[in-house]
């Protein structure tokens, strides 16, 4: 397949996948929560494996949702997916920080990706290259998980003397930042590689700084697919959220 349509290929699958989600919870809204979540998960995975194996049938694919195929290892190609991304949130109707990841890692770097946000209408991809909204806030915001932010990054907020700005879902917390509601995300309490390998790819196309917490790059297609780490900044306070990260890691 041809570069555009990679693009064309993630917005387009993450964009339905999102759809079905939507159908789902508004037709299953009186399931116990997590039973709607197992179902939006199988749901959601159970589509984008058909139609990437009716679109791409040579690619490998890694799901949260799936079985891992060890052949993905020697692939040129792999699609790295996260079929509901936020699944806490897409049980509690109404709230609309919830995602669909989809993400193409091809000879050893990510090449497409697309976020889509299916409750607000919204699809970010890395098919657009406009700069972040707006400008740094000051104080500094970091997006932080509502349910169960890091201490870790409620020190490096105390550090900064910024702001902490609560959502779900590790590719909403990402897109806050190309949107200009938080100036950084910043995870290290655990995460896999469908967590981030969309965000990322979007983010890096819109010219976001995205690396480890320590500034080392972000490596996709491991054997392990854990990658414990991230960081998504505006490219201007990159410098100083990684030197404040190396000061919190010291203390």
């Amino acid at each position: 397949m041809s570069v555009s349509n990679d693009h064309t290929t993630a917005s387009d699958l993450a964009t339905r996948a999102g759809e079905l989600l939507l159908r789902t919870r508004a037709e299953h809204a009186d399931l116990d929560p997590k039973e709607l979540k197992d179902l939006g998960d199988k749901t959601s995975h159970d589509f984008l494996m058909a139609e990437l194996a009716k679109l791409c049938p040579e690619d490998a694919v890694l799901s949260e949702e799936g079985a891992d195929d060890r052949a993905r290892l020697s692939a040129e190609r792999v699609w790295i997916v996260d079929p509901l991304d936020g699944t806490r949130e897409f049980s509690e109707i109404g709230r609309d920080d919830w995602a669909v990841h989809v993400a193409l890692w091809e000879h050893g770097e990510l090449t497409a990706g697309a976020v889509a946000r299916p409750a607000k209408g919204v699809t970010y991809t890395s098919a657009e290259s406009a700069p972040a909204h707006g400008q740094a806030g000051s104080p500094l915001r970091l997006a932080v998980s509502r349910s169960r932010p890091p201490a870790f990054v409620t020190s490096l907020a105390d550090h900064l003397g910024a702001d902490l700005a609560e959502m779900g879902s590790a590719g909403v917390k990402a897109m806050s930042v190309l949107d200009g509601v938080a100036d950084a995300y910043v995870h290290a309490g655990g995460q896999y590689e469908w967590d981030s390998a969309a965000p990322v790819a979007v983010a890096r196309a819109h010219g976001l700084h995205t690396s480890r917490i320590d500034g080392s790059p972000l490596v996709y297609n491991n054997e392990n697919p854990y990658l414990p780490d991230l960081l998504v900044c505006r490219p201007e306070v990159a410098e100083t959220v990684l030197q404040a990260i190396s000061e919190v890691g010291k203390d």
